[in-house]
């Protein structure tokens, strides 16, 4: 949800120096180092909360490419590190709570995932220092079991996240890869390269400790069977797994957690969190289920916009398993219903999984100098959109036949890029007429511009 903060003029005295203090409509709440910036809930906390961020920030991409809100929220978080400790708020002001782990791991995904749309580098290096601090906050928390020991125990609501936990070990992982690819872009090569290397080894540790054979799943933790559904749509979505097969047992293993409204989260009982199931859509679409993917996305959204409970155009922050507004009753929100948010962002999922995933087209390096076209038809017979960067339009619009045997697409994507296109049907693929050679993955590569694909 955009906050467009009305602001007065004055001098702002603080450390930071920040010129202008933006204040909270109607509450006079300062929420962030400036305006527009985007916030949770549009009727409730109005903060700035970087779990959060981690499925609103690829909606805002894909649907407008407002990407300004997203890098003032970011330097929110960066302006409240703690300098003695490089430790990252869980949520901006005026909340300014601590003690997240996941949060503070969220506040350096989002940064990745800012730059990789944005290809902002000025901004990277203006917060790099900061960047670098927060990293190696998490990295003092790995100890010599080769896992982060889970300290801050704030999370998205979640019970049983201290420890050697599945889900903080999975987003530190994605903090490293990402961190190891930002390093780079700044030329920081011995950070790119440790952190690289601490990535491979904590990948093996993850599946060494957690992985449940029994189960086919990750566990929560090194003494428990309980399989969340967080770690395990975050290890499918970041790659932890090492294979297809671990990837596509674990979407089996989640359905087993649905009903007819959703996927209940057994990390938080009696509970339905768009949140954690707009992860759980994707990772069904990444291990290629993608029947299961829509399926989940039917029940789960389906019910959130056709509900008599809500306001059947924006998405609920969660709910219960039997459909009511009790969401968190026994984990913060005091058994009040009025508490729960009707418009929140971390709902939005299917915004990008669609996009993503079923029109296929996605950005691979920044602002897309490279972008992949890989559609999941996922049981519809066409689909049509796209997104720009500051390289411009990335667009697709393909039709399969009745019979599934024909695939083709038009593709307009920005002339200087490269990019791997695929058919979800066997065939000979022609581009613009001319027979194209695949790789070994099936993959045809191709020059950006404007392209004709037709598959059979």
């Amino acid at each position: 949800m955009l906050e467009h903060i009305r602001y007065k003029r004055t001098q702002f005295r603080s450390i930071r120096d920040v010129k202008y203090l933006f204040i909270h409509p109607q509450n006079d709440a300062t929420v962030g180092v400036a305006g527009p910036i985007i916030v949770d809930g549009a009727k409730r906390d109005r903060a700035v909360w970087p779990g959060d961020m981690g499925v609103a920030v690829p909606t805002q991409f894909v649907s407008t490419n407002d990407l300004i809100p997203a890098r003032n929220a970011l330097s929110t978080m960066f302006a409240e590190i703690d300098p003695r400790t490089g430790a990252l708020p869980e949520s901006g002001p005026p909340l300014s709570q601590t003690g997240s782990d996941t949060y503070h791991a969220w506040t350096l995904i989002g940064t990745y995932n800012y730059y990789l749309y944005s290809g902002d580098i000025a901004w990277i290096q203006n917060v790099w220092a900061n960047y670098t601090k927060a990293v190696a906050f998490l990295e003092r928390k790995v100890d010599s079991s080769g896992l982060m020991n889970v300290t801050g125990l704030r999370d998205w609501a979640r019970q049983g996240g201290g420890g050697h936990n599945a889900e903080g070990n999975a987003l530190l992982y994605r903090v490293l890869v990402t961190g190891a690819e930002l390093a780079t872009s700044v030329n920081s090569t011995s950070l790119a390269s440790a952190w690289a290397r601490n990535a491979t080894a904590l990948k093996s540790k993850y599946n060494e400790v957690f992985w449940l054979s029994s189960e086919g799943m990750y566990r929560d933790n090194e003494t428990t069977t309980l399989c969340p559904q967080d770690a395990n749509s975050m290890a499918v979505l970041f790659n932890l797994t090492t294979s297809a097969s671990q990837a596509s047992s674990i979407s089996s293993g989640l359905m087993k957690n649905w009903n007819e409204l959703g996927a209940v989260a057994p990390e938080l009982p009696d509970t339905i969190s768009p949140f954690i199931g707009s992860l759980e859509l994707q990772a069904h679409f990444a291990s290629g289920n993608d029947d299961r993917a829509m399926d989940l996305l039917r029940r789960e959204w389906g019910y959130m916009l056709y509900t008599n409970l809500s306001v059947q155009s924006t998405l609920l922050e969660g709910f219960t398993a039997n459909g009511s507004l009790n969401y968190r009753s026994y984990r913060g929100y005091n058994y009040d219903p009025a508490y729960t948010s009707h418009a929140h962002g971390w709902s939005s999922g299917p915004t990008s999984a669609l996009t993503f995933y079923v029109l296929g087209l996605t950005v691979t390096s920044t602002q897309g100098q490279t972008w992949s076209f890989d559609p999941h038809t996922s049981g519809l017979n066409a689909a049509q959109g796209g997104f720009e960067t500051p390289l411009g339009w990335f667009g697709a619009n393909w039709v399969l036949s009745d019979n599934g045997g024909m695939f083709s697409a038009k593709l307009d994507v920005p002339s200087g890029t490269t990019g791997l296109i695929r058919s979800p049907v066997n065939g000979t693929t022609l581009v613009d007429g001319k027979r194209a050679k695949k790789d070994l993955e099936g993959f045809v590569h191709l020059q950006g511009g404007k392209h004709i694909i037709q598959v059979g």
